[in-house]
């Protein structure tokens, strides 16, 4: 086992915070949403962390999430609750991308997506305060994690998933110990039959940035990103947009680094990608609204972003603009055209919403929006393994002549 796991823990937590009022929630006590129904973030003594701790002191641990556990909110080590969360790798796609593209590919991680940096510590929360049942909705990915790490330390978890999820991803839930249901509706029809349940006391909801912990856990990405680019960060960041915790979580991170005095005040361009047939951060983005308005009718092959109204929306574009990014939204085709050139060309296999990333990054070059010579991140959120992949029909028969100028 990591010695990470197995020292005694240091946290730092102070207090949560409403993200939209600023009013001051008590640490180690169970939060959902502020009470302006907006989601709360963790605040930590960075004072303390700076007298305590360095980069040296980082970089000299293993390379796992957990090396940055004084940035992270589990008190008890006896808490935490762990399937090997490694450091991603940066993989470059020199042919379907360019020469300073790299793919950041969180397929690597348990349950093969980037929900199981969220779901880790917001299960290991849940435990360290004594929750023993959780519902939440999901479009696949995020159910998966939650029940391999749910099921892992007891307690009790149901899902709910659009009827359409991935059938690779209901089985994974199942298989993981949960129970699934799958609903005649979208994601955040799934997440009113989870709020309903949670305001009966039938369990504690889990849904994206109903309780504070998912954010503290996606922020390793950015916490990754600044060792892994020798705490000068990337000029662009492209990341697939739908719940946007991961924006989110990466851009309070830059902020609690430069605090630290660990990077400078230099910020990536950050764009939310979304799908054409769901893209109501780009609406508002385009519309100068603080707010996204409700997607009607969402249809894309990228399922993980198909997300109709995000309750951490003002968080995501405010982040996007701060930072002199956008929000962009791309087609199913060029998704799928991206998908396919990244695996034929550069033999690294995206998910659906990885595509996305690529299909932007292109746009964005083509308009002008970054430059060949940017150094730029796009984030592959899942294995390419869940997904269909197109049929290779060609075959053989051993018993007759082989012709071997056709192969």
């Amino acid at each position: 086992m990591n010695e990470n796991l197995t020292t005694d823990r240091e946290t730092f937590v102070t207090h949560l915070e409403c993200s939209i009022t600023g009013e001051r929630y008590e640490a180690d006590q169970l939060h959902g949403l502020s009470r302006a129904g907006r989601p709360l973030l963790v605040r930590y003594d960075l004072d303390a962390v700076r007298s305590t701790i360095s980069r040296d002191t980082i970089e000299a641990r293993p390379t796992d999430l957990w090396r940055w556990r004084e940035l992270l909110p589990v008190r008890q080590t006896s808490n935490i609750v762990s399937l090997g969360e490694i450091e991603t790798p940066l993989v470059p796609i020199p042919k379907s991308g360019g020469p300073n593209v790299l793919v950041k590919d969180e397929g690597r991680l348990p349950t093969g997506s980037f929900k199981a940096r969220g779901l880790v510590m917001a299960v290991a929360m849940a435990k360290e305060l004594g929750v023993t049942r959780i519902a939440m909705p999901t479009n696949g990915n995020a159910g998966a994690a939650l029940a391999a790490y749910a099921t892992r330390c007891g307690i009790e978890t149901i899902v709910l998933c659009p009827d359409d999820t991935p059938e690779i991803n209901v089985r994974e839930i199942a298989m993981q110990g949960a129970r699934v249901w799958r609903v005649n509706g979208l994601i955040d029809d799934c997440g009113a039959i989870v709020g309903k349940g949670a305001a009966e006391g039938r369990w504690f909801d889990f849904s994206t940035l109903k309780e504070p912990y998912r954010i503290e856990g996606k922020k390793t990405m950015g916490l990754e990103l600044a060792a892994q680019f020798g705490w000068k960060l990337p000029d662009a960041i492209f990341y697939p947009t739908g719940g946007g915790t991961g924006l989110i979580g990466m851009w309070k991170a830059f902020d609690e680094l430069e605090q630290l005095g660990w990077i400078g005040s230099e910020r990536p361009k950050m764009f939310a990608v979304q799908a054409s047939g769901c893209a109501p951060i780009v609406r508002a983005f385009e519309a100068g609204e603080e707010h996204a308005e409700r997607w009607e009718d969402a249809s894309t092959v990228a399922a993980g972003i198909r997300v109709p109204k995000a309750v951490g929306d003002f968080l995501i574009l405010r982040a996007v603009r701060e930072s002199g990014g956008q929000a962009m939204a791309v087609g199913d085709p060029a998704i799928l055209k991206a998908v396919e050139a990244a695996a034929k060309q550069d033999g690294l296999l995206l998910c659906p919403e990885g595509g996305a990333t690529l299909a932007a990054y292109q746009q964005a070059l083509n308009t002008g929006l970054v430059d060949e010579d940017d150094r730029v991140v796009l984030f592959n959120c899942a294995t390419g393994l869940k997904y269909p992949m197109p049929e290779a029909p060609q075959a053989l028969d051993r018993t007759q002549a082989i012709d071997f100028d056709a192969l």
